[in-house]
């Protein structure tokens, strides 16, 4: 049997008609660089997050990329966010020109740690961007007050998290913007680069679809040096086919996750577990090893045996070679550390079947001698 890590064909057959017309729309009206579609798109997300706003942009990098720009951080400013995240979190903040401060991270949810971001905070800080790692919002309660506290901005890296809920409130209004990636393995994925800003400050928004567009609001006329971050009409068409199905799709996730924790019980290995306040969706459904087994080992063998398997992540970011400039040594982050070297992830996505996961977990069982 072959699963892959993420079935995007299985998805396309439920809702091929759907698509289909969606992409034929698009061809036909040749609105294929904003226009209709991205409006409609922007509008129906913007509703579907419970925000006021959503700007549609060329990826979820551009995303954090603008909205750090939007919110006037620069050259000399500092943002704390985790060092367990994708490269792009941190590579935004340094493209705007400032400098990202690691904090490290809560064990089991794998989320940024609040109780450590205090002690990171400096004259030169200027927002906290928390990461809603796999599809589980952070503790935003706390990172919130801490932000209030000291006079920060809260910018969610939201990448992994569409429809997620954090006290029933969605992610994406959870700070004072949030950025999500429309990558096309992301519970709401296009079928190329795609991205948003959502937010409920007009000036924000304005700002960001400002600087997409080359930092024109008319044609010609350009107020200030601006970017080629503009979302396609045909990502756009397609996402909006894919938005009404997204809450069905995340109560699959949920499912398979549930049945999942039942397999796993009697493994070696941690199950996620997630804040009783949140209600994740499960982009990715990450395990644990426990101490004492190869995860290298154990992740050839998923594959050997058709199982697709990915590490969610295996360098942290202080550690990455293009960060060597921060001079941060292993061991400055250890709950990171070791999570890069313990984690690894099993398919999920709601058309898995019972059977599928039943080989997957038979598998996991071999690999791990059990």
């Amino acid at each position: 049997m072959t699963i892959p890590l993420v079935d995007l064909k299985a998805q396309y057959q439920s809702i091929k008609p759907e698509i289909d017309a969606a992409i034929q729309r698009v061809i036909d009206n040749t609105s294929f660089i904003m226009g209709k579609e991205v409006a409609q798109f922007e509008e129906a997300f913007a509703a579907y997050c419970g925000a006021k706003y959503a700007v549609g942009v060329s990826s979820g990098t551009g995303a954090l990329f603008l909205a750090l720009l939007a919110h006037d951080i620069g050259p000399g400013d500092e943002v704390i966010t985790t060092p367990f995240t994708f490269f792009a979190t941190g590579e935004a903040i340094s493209q705007v020109g400032a400098r990202p401060i690691f904090v490290d991270i809560d064990p089991v949810t794998y989320n940024i740690d609040p109780a450590l971001i205090e002690a990171a905070i400096t004259p030169y800080t200027r927002a906290i961007m928390p990461v809603h790692l796999y599809g589980q919002p952070a503790d935003m309660d706390a990172i919130n007050a801490i932000a209030q506290k000291h006079g920060l901005i809260v910018i969610e890296d939201a990448a992994q998290a569409h429809g997620s809920r954090y006290n029933d409130q969605r992610a994406g209004t959870l700070g004072d913007s949030a950025c999500f990636s429309f990558y096309p393995s992301k519970n709401l994925g296009c079928y190329g680069d795609g991205g948003a800003v959502v937010t409920n400050d007009p000036q924000v928004a304005e700002r960001v679809a400002k600087l997409r567009n080359h930092g024109r609001m008319t044609k010609y006329e350009h107020d200030e040096l601006g970017y080629g971050h503009r979302l396609d009409g045909i990502q756009a068409a397609i996402l909006g086919a894919k938005l009404p199905h997204l809450d069905d799709w995340n109560a699959g996730r949920r499912d398979r996750a549930a049945r999942y924790a039942e397999l796993l019980a009697d493994l070696p290995v941690s199950a996620p577990r997630h804040l009783p306040e949140t209600e994740p969706v499960y982009h990715c459904y990450t395990i644990r090893l426990d101490e004492g087994y190869d995860r290298d080992a154990v992740v050839q063998h998923l594959k050997d045996n058709g199982v697709g398997v990915g590490v969610h992540y295996p360098i942290p970011l202080h550690l990455q070679p293009a960060y060597r400039f921060l001079e941060l040594e292993p061991g400055a982050y250890p709950v990171s550390e070791k999570a890069a070297h313990e984690v690894l992830s099993l398919p999920i996505y709601a058309e898995l079947t019972d059977e599928q996961q039943d080989y997957v977990v038979g598998a996991l069982r071999e690999a791990l001698g059990v």
